[in-house]
């Protein structure tokens, strides 16, 4: 059905497995091919380094947002939120489908932590409007994820018709849940675990996940499944589960 869209949403810290113990990248791209997203949310994506593309024979040179997409995903979108001498890292979006307009926002709340908001718009076959697709990584502290999610809410108000299907995903690092219940609300979004399921995802670690650190919120759709990939494998993979569901557009 040309409604029906599979989404998923991964934090990949950077390619590296937890404490940075083993670089994991093309176990990565393994995964998520298996999954047979449409549109995939990656967050701590390391396009650049210039010390480990020295250190590690399997760092790709092209950068890490199209290593990830390579054939499977035609279409991907970057957005740079951190920046080092070495290199940087941000947000970035695959998707099977054309991505026809990109911008990243700066949403930092403060000068220790550089955090950000891609926003992009996809052409679906079909389709009489774009699909808004939002992949967010929040900040660590209760006050500054306050702060950035009023600034999200205003700009999808701003920038994002009412009407048009919209999906926000990434990593929220809001184990409370409180915060992002009420930006829900405000713009009459649903959380896809908690509306299919009944509760919110615990994601963090992978390998026995008990923290509800990543979630997907959509408007515009039926949630047909929702589901957490994590267990044991993952601890060669991320220390974040990835969470796949799969909307049809109503």
């Amino acid at each position: 059905m040309h409604n029906t869209l599979r989404i998923a949403t991964f934090n990949t810290h950077k390619g590296f497995t937890h404490f940075n113990a083993r670089f994991a990248l093309q176990s990565q791209r393994e995964l998520l091919r298996k999954l047979h997203a449409d549109v995939i949310f990656l967050q701590e994506v390391q396009d650049v380094h210039s010390k480990h593309s020295q250190r590690f024979e399997t760092w790709s040179i092209s950068g890490q947002v199209e290593y990830l997409a390579d054939t499977v995903w035609p279409d991907y979108a970057y957005g740079k939120n951190s920046v080092y001498p070495a290199g940087h890292h941000g947000n970035a979006l695959l998707s099977k489908f054309p991505i026809v307009k990109t911008a990243n926002q700066d949403i930092s709340a403060h000068t220790l932590e550089q955090r950000g908001m891609l926003h992009c718009e996809i052409n679906i076959p079909k389709w009489d409007t774009p699909l808004h697709a939002i992949c967010v990584h929040l900040g660590l502290f209760a006050h500054w994820r306050r702060q950035q999610l009023v600034e999200v809410a205003e700009y999808i108000e701003r920038y994002v018709p009412p009407n048009a299907p919209l999906i926000i995903a990434g990593d929220f690092n809001d184990w409370s849940t409180r915060s992002a219940r009420a930006f829900a609300a405000r713009l009459h979004m649903r959380e896809v675990f908690e509306h299919h399921l009944g509760k919110t995802a615990r994601s963090f670690p992978s390998w026995l996940p008990v923290l509800k650190l990543d979630r997907i919120y959509v408007r515009g759709f039926q949630i047909r499944h929702a589901e957490v990939h994590s267990g044991a494998h993952f601890v060669k993979v991320s220390d974040h589960a990835i969470l796949t569901a799969t909307l049809t557009k109503i």
